[in-house]
Formats: structure tokens, C-alpha cells, sequence
């Protein structure tokens, strides 16, 4: 097999994974609150990022680090995955998986704002563009296509899962400066959050039993959506020739998502959904090909 086609192999494994996460959510937040399996997941996700960077004999590097990256860990590990996963969990508790998955998907158009106000990078017109077609399927989503009344399915969960997506373009904005390696900086992250996780869950979250359903949910998340899906991930764009072949790989994960929650979760498909996702599919992908075709191109 040569480098492209394991780049591939790679990139298809971290697809599916991330394609069954949002049927994960929402069938384990069946059996479990929101606190239970954030402390699984997290846990989790913290003890497979150190066995790969045990496997990849990366670990020894991470005690080398300077005060400033270990306080920089301990900021982000409240972004991520203490606040994100805390937000997003609510919003698939909240929101048929089906809403939350598509609305969660728009932080790449939410890091482009951000860039934009943040690092003062400037608002092109294919941004714009890009942006009103992305938030034009939001509103589909979020008002199941009723755009007359604009009647939301809800609020709180609408807000929480466009909320997970700023906390996640806002944990990578912090990161773009970052020299250290990537899986070390995961592990470092969730080692931090990982403790909030577990401070809260004690100090101030209503405890409910954890049913087996529930343990193996969240050791499901933890490994699959916060851990080795990101490893992944990074593998294939390493080992492509090509970033592009592998990166716009990623637009079939959420339409995948989308038939999985079908047949596991057991959620009918609403034509307001797919017609939402497709607009904020269509608006990420004008974005990147507005950077890729107009890098000169002026505010």
C-alpha cells in the first residue's frame, strides 16, 4: 500500500468515526445525564491520547515543556474539553440529533468570524458570502423550515450547539501559534480538563447512576470522538501528498451522520434538515475554495 492510499485509509477511519458520534450522543444521553458522560468521555479520551503517545514515544517530550505551554494546556483544557463537550451535550439533550449535528457543524464559518474580529484578518467577499449561506441553513435547521413565524424547535438547545461551535473555533484560534506537537498538546488539554471535569461533576453537578448502557456510551465517545478519531486525523493529513484530498474528505461525514441517526437513533430525516446541512456544507466549501482560487483577492 502506498503513502496516498494509507492517507486515505486513515482519513475514511476518522470519517466514520466522527459519522457516529451524534448517534452516540444521543443514545447514550438516553441512558445517562449530561454530567455522567462527560466524566466517561473525558476520562477516557485522557487515558487513550496517553497510550498513543506512549506508542508513538512522544510522552517523554511533554516533560520538557516550558511553564507557558503547561499554563497554555491549562486555559484550553477549559475550552476543550471541559466547556465544549459540557455545552454540546446539552444541546444533543436538548435538540434531535438531527439539529444539533448540523448546527455543531458551522464552526469552521465561526473560526473565519472569529479570525476576522480576533486577529483582524480581513472580511473578503466570498467570506460574506460564505457566511450567509452557512447561517441561511442554520435558520432552516433551527425553525424546521418555518420561516414565516420563525417558530425555533428551541431556543436553549439552538444557542448551546451554535455555542459548542465558538468554544471549538475559539480552542483552535488559541492553538494556531502552537509549535508543540498536536497529540501532545490533546493529551496535555485533556489532562487539565479532564480535572475540571471531575471537580464539577463532584462540587456541582446532580449525580445519577451510571448504567452499564451509559459506561459503555461513554467510553465510546471518549475513544472514538475525542481520541483516536483526532490521531487519525493528523495521520492522514501527514502521510497525503495533498492536504485537499484528504481535508474535503470531511464533507461526507455530517450526510453520513445524518443516514446512521436514521437507522440507530430512529429519528425521521426532516427535508428542512438536509436542506439546512447542504446550505452550510455549501457555505464552508465556498470559503475554502474562495482561499484556494482568490488568495490575493482584497477586502
Amino acid at each position: 500500500m502506498n503513502t496516498q492510499s494509507r492517507a486515505y485509509l486513515y482519513a475514511f477511519a476518522a470519517i466514520l468515526c466522527w459519522s457516529t458520534v451524534a448517534s452516540a450522543f444521543k443514545l447514550t444521553l438516553g441512558e445517562t445525564g449530561v454530567g455522567e458522560l462527560l466524566l466517561v468521555s473525558t476520562w477516557t479520551s485522557f487515558l487513550v491520547l496517553a497510550l498513543v503517545a506512549v506508542a508513538q514515544n512522544k510522552l517523554a517530550a511533554i516533560r520538557s515543556w516550558p511553564a507557558a505551554e503547561w499554563r497554555r494546556s491549562a486555559v484550553l483544557g477549559i475550552l476543550n474539553p471541559f466547556l465544549y463537550y459540557l455545552v454540546l451535550f446539552r444541546a444533543y439533550d436538548i435538540l434531535p440529533a438531527q439539529e444539533a449535528q448540523p448546527l455543531n457543524y458551522t464552526w469552521p464559518i465561526v473560526l473565519v468570524l472569529l479570525s476576522t474580529v480576533l486577529l483582524r484578518q480581513r472580511l473578503r467577499w466570498f467570506t460574506m458570502l460564505a457566511m450567509t449561506a452557512s447561517f441561511a441553513g442554520v435558520l432552516v435547521i433551527s425553525t424546521r423550515g418555518d420561516f414565516a413565524s420563525l417558530r425555533f424547535s428551541s431556543i436553549e438547545g439552538v444557542s448551546l450547539a451554535m455555542g459548542s461551535s465558538l468554544l471549538w473555533a475559539s480552542y483552535w484560534i488559541m492553538n494556531m501559534r502552537s509549535t508543540v506537537d498536536q497529540t501532545l498538546r490533546l493529551l496535555a488539554s485533556f489532562l487539565f480538563g479532564s480535572i475540571y471535569v471531575g471537580l464539577c461533576y463532584v462540587l456541582l453537578m446532580p449525580s445519577e447512576p451510571i448504567t452499564v448502557a451509559g459506561l459503555i456510551g461513554g467510553v465510546y465517545v471518549g475513544t472514538f470522538e475525542m481520541g483516536l478519531t483526532f490521531v487519525f486525523w493528523l495521520r492522514a493529513l501527514t502521510l497525503s501528498e495533498n492536504t485537499a484530498r484528504v481535508s474535503n474528505l470531511v464533507y461526507l461525514s455530517p450526510f453520513l451522520s445524518l443516514i446512521i441517526i436514521h437507522f440507530t437513533v430512529g429519528e425521521t430525516i426532516a427535508a428542512s434538515t438536509v436542506a439546512g446541512l447542504l446550505l452550510i456544507v455549501s457555505g464552508i466549501g465556498m470559503q475554502r475554495a474562495g482561499e484556494f482560487w482568490l488568495p490575493g483577492e482584497k477586502a
